[in-house]
C-alpha cells in the first residue's frame, strides 16, 4: 500500500521549475560530462509496505543472537545463513543482501540503526506518558508521507526533496532544462517543493507514451500538441496545459541527451528496482547536457507489508534490491562519480520484533537503513541499535515496535549538508531538525 500522488502525465513540472532553452547540441555537451562542476546526486530508494528491519541487520555475537531467535520464533533466520560483516562482528545481514555486505566489507556502504519519525527525541517512558509523537504512528499512508515530507503530519504539502530544489535550484542549477528532482515510481510528495516540482519518467520509455497508429503517430502528437497552445480561459485548464507543455518538452531533452550517447556497460537485473536505477544511471550520465549540478531522485519497490509468510516474501524482495544496489554503484565508478552519488534507503516503518500468528509480523516504528557511495563512511552502524527485549527499554509497548533513537529528519538533514543545504538553513528544509542537538550523524 502506497500513499503516492500520481501525475496525470509522466512529465508533470511547474512552469517554475522550467528553463526550456530549446534542444541543445548534445553530442557535443555530453562530451564534457565527466566534467561537470561539484556535481551530486541523491537517490532514494523507497521500500514500500514497511520493511522488517529485525531481519535485515541481525545480531551475530552468541549471546546476541540467541536472544533474537529465543523471541523472533518462527521468524528468526537460521545462524549458518546469515551474512558476516567483516568490520562489524557482531552483527550481520539477511542472507539475500550479499551485494550489499560486499559493498559494507568494501567500506562503501553504512548501516543506520532503528531511524523513524519523530517531533522531537524520545524515550520509553515520554511516550507512555503521552509525549508528542507524530500524528497516525503505525499507518502506512501516513507515515509514508511522514518520511517524505520530514513533518509531524501527513498533511505537511511539500516533501524535504521538494523544499532542497526550491532552496538550492537557483544556485546549482540556474541554467538547467530539466528540475532538479526527477522520480521513476511516479510524483510523490518527497519530491514536491512549493516552486518545483518533479519531471517523472517511466524506466527505459523517457518519451513518456506509447503509440501503435503508425505513420499517424507523428501527426497525432503535433495535434495534441498543438491543442495545448489553444487559450480555454479557464485558469485550471490553462495551468493544466502548460504542465503537459513542459512534460512534452521534458521528454524531447531527456530522450535527445540519452541517446546521443553510447549505453553504459554496467548491467543491470531485469525489471523492478533494477530498471529504475538503470534509467537513474542513465541521466546522471548525461547530466553536463541537462546543465544540472545538482540532482535528486527517487525510486521505489513494494510490497513489504509482509503480515503473512513474511521469510519467503522478504527473502524474495531483498534479493532483487541487493543487486541492483549494487549494479547502481558499479554504474557511478564507470562513470568516475562514486563520491559524487549516494543512495540511501527509507520505509514506512519496521515491523514488530514479535511474530503474529501467520508467521508474518505487524507494522511498527523505528527501523534500520542502508547508505550506499564513495563518499559514505562505510564499514560502520551509525545510531543505538535497539534493545531486543519485549517491553524492554526501547519498546514502546510489549510487540517490540522500537522506540526510534534517531529521527527521520536527522538522517535527512546529513544527506541534505551533504548535498549542499548550509546549516543556517536546515529548518526551511526540515521544520523539527531544531528540536535535536545532533544535526549530522556523519556517515557521510
Amino acid at each position: 500500500m502506497r500513499a503516492n500522488r500520481r501525475s496525470f502525465i509522466k512529465y508533470a513540472s511547474l512552469a517554475a521549475a522550467g528553463n526550456l532553452a530549446g534542444l541543445r547540441p548534445f553530442g557535443t555537451l555530453n562530451a564534457l560530462a565527466s566534467t561537470t562542476p561539484d556535481y551530486k546526486a541523491l537517490v532514494c530508494i523507497f521500500l514500500f509496505g514497511g520493511n522488517d528491519a529485525n531481519n535485515m541487520i541481525v545480531p551475530f555475537d552468541t549471546s546476541g543472537y540467541n536472544s533474537y531467535a529465543s523471541l523472533r520464533g518462527p521468524l528468526a533466520l537460521a545462524q549458518n545463513t546469515l551474512l558476516p560483516l567483516t568490520p562489524l562482528p557482531n552483527f550481520a545481514l539477511h542472507p539475500s543482501l550479499t551485494d550489499i555486505q560486499t559493498l559494507f566489507n568494501s567500506g562503501n556502504a553504512a548501516l543506520v540503526a532503528n531511524v523513524g519519525t519523530l517531533v522531537a527525541p524520545m524515550t520509553r517512558a515520554q511516550y507512555l506518558a503521552g509525549q508528542t509523537v507524530p500524528s497516525n504512528l503505525f499507518s502506512h499512508p501516513d507515515q509514508q508521507l511522514e518520511w517524505q515530507n520530514a513533518a509531524a503530519s501527513g498533511a505537511t504539502p511539500t516533501g524535504w526533496a521538494g523544499r532542497m530544489a526550491d532552496l538550492l535550484t537557483p544556485s546549482y542549477n540556474p541554467s538547467a532544462t530539466i528540475p532538479m528532482i526527477t522520480s521513476v515510481d511516479g510524483d510523490t510528495l518527497f519530491c514536491n517543493g512549493a516552486s518545483s516540482t518533479p519531471v517523472s519518467v517511466s524506466p527505459g520509455n523517457l518519451g513518456g507514451a506509447t503509440c501503435s497508429e503508425g505513420s499517424e503517430c507523428t501527426a497525432r502528437q503535433t495535434a495534441a500538441q498543438a491543442l495545448l497552445t489553444f487559450n480555454s480561459g479557464v485558469s485550471l485548464v490553462t495551468a493544466d496545459d502548460h504542465i503537459t507543455s513542459n512534460a512534452y518538452s521534458y521528454a524531447q531533452i531527456l530522450t535527445a541527451a540519452t541517446q546521443s550517447v553510447p549505453p553504459l556497460a554496467t548491467v543491470f537485473p531485469a525489471g523492478g528496482l533494477g530498471a529504475q536505477l538503470q534509467q537513474i544511471a542513465q541521466i546522471i550520465q548525461v547530466r553536463a547536457a541537462l546543465g544540472v549540478q545538482r540532482q535528486i531522485f527517487f525510486a521505489g519497490i513494494g510490497n513489504f507489508d509482509t503480515h503473512a509468510g513474511q521469510l519467503v516474501a522478504q527473502s524474495a524482495l531483498l534479493a532483487s534490491i541487493s543487486p541492483a544496489i549494487a549494479a547502481f554503484y558499479q554504474a557511478t565508478q564507470e562513470m568516475g562519480i562514486q563520491d559524487s552519488v549516494t543512495s540511501f534507503t527509507m520505509s514506512d516503518f519496521s515491523r514488530t520484533f514479535q511474530p503474529n500468528s501467520n508467521t508474518g509480523s505487524d507494522h511498527a516504528w523505528g527501523s534500520h537503513h542502508i547508505v550506499v557511495g564513495g563518499a559514505v563512511k562505510g564499514g560502520q552502524m551509525y545510531g543505538k541499535f535497539p534493545t531486543l527485549a519485549l517491553a524492554g527499554p526501547d519498546d514502546s509497548g510489549s510487540n517490540g515496535r522500537w522506540v526510534p533513537s534517531t529521527a527521520s529528519s536527522q538522517y535527512a538533514a546529513t544527506l541534505a549538508q551533504w548535498f549542499g543545504v548550509p546549516v543556517a538553513q536546515l529548518s526551511t528544509v526540515l521544520p523539527n531538525i531544531g528540536n535535536f542537538t545532533v544535526n549530522n550523524l556523519g556517515f557521510v
